[in-house]
């Protein structure tokens, strides 16, 4: 089943960075996922190889880790691709 709704935010995101950006292109993601070391080394694992700098920041309970990931992508549709590899880590939000 596709979720519709999602493919219209990747729609429009497509969009929107290839009308304002010049790629290729420094792309901050910023994901939330609870905080456990598997799925933040998921996520880590989908940015290897592309010297991504990665900082993890715990929230205040302990309960979730914020992602920041700063990498130079190649083009729009790189960025949503890695978009749609992290959305099938269990629990993630993207910002």
């Amino acid at each position: 089943m596709k979720d519709t709704k999602t493919e219209e935010f990747y729609a429009r995101l497509l969009e929107q960075l290839k009308g304002d950006t010049t790629w290729p292109a420094p792309y901050l993601y910023k994901f939330i996922v609870p905080a456990d070391v598997q799925k933040i080394a998921q996520i880590e694992a989908i940015f290897n190889g592309t010297n991504a700098q990665i900082n993890t920041r715990d929230s205040s309970k302990g309960t979730y880790t914020s992602l920041s990931i700063k990498v130079i992508m190649a083009s729009p549709e790189k960025v949503i691709e890695k978009y749609k590899q992290v959305s099938q880590v269990d629990g993630v939000i993207s910002l």
